[in-house]
C-alpha cells in the first residue's frame, strides 16, 4: 500500500460531526463544517453534510471551487477575508464571506452587480486575539457603509479567538459579541441572522451550560477531525481522536551513536539541535519530513521517540522495539501536522468507508 499516507475513517468523522451538531443544537447553536484542513475534500464534505452541519466554510476559494466541481451541494462560506484579486470568484462560488475591509466589500459589490447576484457579508469583530477583525468602536460605521453597497446583504457579525494569540472564548467576550449584535439591530432596524462566535476553541464555553446569548453558529474543523478541543488539546468526551492517522515507512534501520561528531553548525532549518548522549541507539528513518508534515505535531506509538527531521526524513529512536526496512509506523497528528500532510502531494489519502453495520469497511486512495 502507498506510503506515506493519511488513513481517514469517514465513519468516525461523521460520528464526531453528528455528536457536536446535536450537542450544540441543544444550545441553539448551528455548526458550519470547516473543510480547509482537508483541502475541500468532497468525501469529507459529504459526511459533514450528512451529519447535519448547516453549511461548509473554507478559507481558500480554490477549495470551495473544487467542492463545486465535485457537485457538493451546500451553502458555502469563505471564512477568510477575500482578496481583492479574487472577488469575482468569491461572488461566483460562495454565498457568504467574512469581511473586515470596506474596500473589499466594495469590490464584492461591483462583482456581484456584474454577475447579477447578491452576496452575503459577515463582519468580523476584533475581540482580543489580534488576528482579523474590526475594532468594536468602528463597527457601527462599517455597518452603515456596508448597508449602502448594492447587491450586498449584511448577514451577521462574527469573531475569531484562540488562533493567533490563544485568547480563550469566555462569558465576557461572547457577551460583548451578543451586545454588539443587539446594538446593530437596534441602531439600523435590521436583523442579523448569523452571530458566529468562533471555532472549535469555543466548545468548552458553549457546552459548559453558560448563557450563549446571541451566538447561534460555530465554525468547527479541528474538533470534528481530531476529536479534541484546541485550547488545551484535550480529547472531547464521546468523540473519536483517531479518525485520521498518518502512516510512514521505514527506509533505514541501524545502530548509530546518539550524538553527532565533527564541527557543528546550523542544520538545514537554521537550528542548532542539542542532543543528549545516550550511547549507541537503534535509529530508524522514515520516508517523510518537514515538506510533508510538522514533526512536532506527531505522536508516535509507544516505544518510538522522534529525534528530529529534515525535509524528507523523520529520524526516530526505536531502541525499545525492533524495526526493519519496509515496516510501517502509525502516528496520531495534531492540527498543524494534519494541515501540512493534507496539503502535501506526496502523502496519499486513504478513505475508509463503512457501507453498513454488517459489511466490512472498504478503502480507496485519493492522490
Amino acid at each position: 500500500m502507498s506510503a506515506p499516507r493519511l488513513e481517514i475513517d469517514l465513519g468516525k468523522i461523521e460520528h464526531n460531526a453528528r455528536t457536536l451538531v446535536e450537542r450544540l443544537g441543544r444550545c441553539g447553536i448551528s455548526v458550519t463544517g470547516v473543510t480547509k484542513a482537508t483541502l475541500g475534500s468532497p468525501e469529507i464534505a459529504a459526511v459533514l453534510l450528512r451529519a447535519g452541519v448547516l453549511g461548509l466554510g473554507d478559507s481558500r476559494i480554490e477549495n470551495i471551487e473544487a467542492m463545486h466541481c465535485a457537485h457538493v451541494a451546500a451553502s458555502m462560506t469563505l471564512i477568510r477575508s477575500p482578496m481583492l484579486s479574487q472577488v469575482e470568484r468569491v461572488v461566483m462560488h460562495t454565498d457568504v464571506s467574512f469581511n473586515t475591509e470596506l474596500d473589499v466589500i466594495s469590490g464584492l459589490s461591483s462583482a456581484a452587480q456584474k454577475a447579477k447576484r447578491t452576496h452575503g457579508i459577515v463582519l468580523m469583530v476584533e475581540l482580543g486575539d489580534l488576528r482579523e477583525g474590526i475594532m468594536p468602536g468602528d463597527l457601527e460605521k462599517t455597518v452603515r457603509e456596508t448597508l449602502r453597497f448594492p447587491n450586498i446583504v449584511l448577514k451577521g457579525i462574527g469573531t475569531n479567538l484562540a488562533c493567533r494569540s490563544g485568547v480563550s472564548p469566555d462569558a465576557k467576550n461572547m457577551a460583548e459579541l451578543s451586545a454588539l449584535a443587539d446594538s446593530i439591530e437596534a441602531t439600523f432596524g435590521t436583523t442579523l441572522s448569523i452571530v458566529s462566535g468562533g471555532n472549535s476553541g469555543n466548545l468548552q464555553w458553549a457546552l459548559s451550560g453558560a448563557d450563549t446569548g446571541r451566538i447561534n453558529n460555530l465554525r468547527l474543523g479541528e474538533a470534528i477531525l481530531l476529536g479534541c478541543e484546541p485550547l488545551h488539546r484535550q480529547p472531547i468526551d464521546g468523540l473519536h481522536t483517531d479518525a485520521i492517522t498518518l502512516v510512514a515507512e521505514v527506509i533505514e534501520s541501524k545502530i548509530k551513536p546518539s550524538q553527532p561528531w565533527g564541527e557543528m553548525a546550523q542544520n538545514a532549518f537554521g537550528e542548532k539541535p542539542s542532543l543528549t548522549n545516550q550511547g549507541d541507539i537503534s535509529q530508524a528513518i522514515l520516508a517523510i519530513g518537514h515538506q510533508d508534515i510538522d514533526p512536532c505535531g506527531l505522536q508516535p506509538p509507544p516505544g518510538i521517540e522522534i529525534l528530529g527531521a529534515s525535509s524528507d526524513h523523520l529520524i526516530t529512536d526505536t531502541s525499545s522495539c525492533n524495526m526493519s526496512v519496509g515496516d510501517e509506523v502509525s502516528f496520531q497528528l495534531n492540527y498543524s501536522a494534519l494541515v501540512r500532510a493534507m496539503t502535501s502531494p506526496f502523502v496519499a489519502k486513504l478513505m475508509r468507508v463503512q457501507r453498513s453495520h454488517t459489511s466490512p469497511p472498504s478503502s480507496y486512495i485519493i492522490h
